[in-house]
């Protein structure tokens, strides 16, 4: 079989507007919402600890809500692609199912989030913190099945201590990971800024983000169905 080099390049780039996607959910979290982050877990159990340690049961309440968020989306997601097969030049269908319903998601939260202008009461706001973790760890989980053809999307900092130990040892680390640092940080600003200046649409670069990754992995899906009736 013959396998076109454009195909992996494909994917990284949905893999790069899939970082940027959560660097805009997360800018959106912490500054819009509880104050906690939507996929980085670690920093969450940090934060859920400082609130305890300093007696606020609200930052509790929404470092908690995130994290059970995540859970719930990461562990659903495992099931749902654990039979699903892996390929080094394409996602399995199942995978891409699951950004499409992560799309979905993300959209919902969008429009609840532009009717109440970006500034939704207690109750809605603590629904949206939830559904934007859930979301991030559906996306989390979704990288994991794609294997070899995926890379981490949510939380990069192993990604960037690899890279720095990789980077010395080899002597020629790529553009690879900063083109998704730069997407990280891109979709955050992207966000940040339409919070302080078009706040009822703050959550809509993310969808337009995600929905990209998904066209562009489904191009990539077709191009490889297409390639397999070439042979070497």
């Amino acid at each position: 079989m013959l396998i076109k080099p454009t195909q992996g390049r494909t994917l990284r780039l949905a893999v790069v507007l899939l970082v940027a996607a959560s660097g805009g959910v997360e800018a959106t979290s912490f500054l819009g919402l509880g104050h906690v982050f939507a996929g980085v877990m670690t920093s969450n159990l940090a934060l859920l600890g400082m609130a305890a340690g300093r007696g606020e049961p609200l930052d509790i309440t929404a470092a908690l809500l995130a994290l059970g968020g995540f859970g719930a989306g990461t562990a659903l997601v495992a099931w749902y692609t654990r039979a699903s097969v892996t390929s080094a030049m394409h996602w399995p269908r199942r995978v891409l199912v699951v950004l499409a319903a992560e799309a979905v998601l993300l959209a919902a939260g969008a429009l609840v989030w532009g009717l109440t202008g970006g500034r939704p009461g207690e109750a809605l706001r603590n629904i949206l913190q939830c559904g934007a973790a859930l979301a991030m760890g559906a996306q989390s989980a979704a990288m994991v099945a794609a294997g070899k053809a995926a890379a981490p999307t949510t939380y990069l900092t192993g990604t960037l201590a690899a890279y720095i130990v990789q980077g010395i040892g080899t002597g020629s680390p790529g553009l690879w990971v900063p083109l998704r640092f730069a997407a990280l940080v891109a979709g955050a600003a992207l966000c940040a800024v339409m919070l302080d200046g078009a706040r009822p649409w703050a959550l809509l670069p993310s969808v337009v983000f995600v929905m990209c990754a998904l066209a562009v992995a489904c191009l990539s899906d077709t191009r490889s169905l297409s390639s397999a009736g070439y042979s070497s």
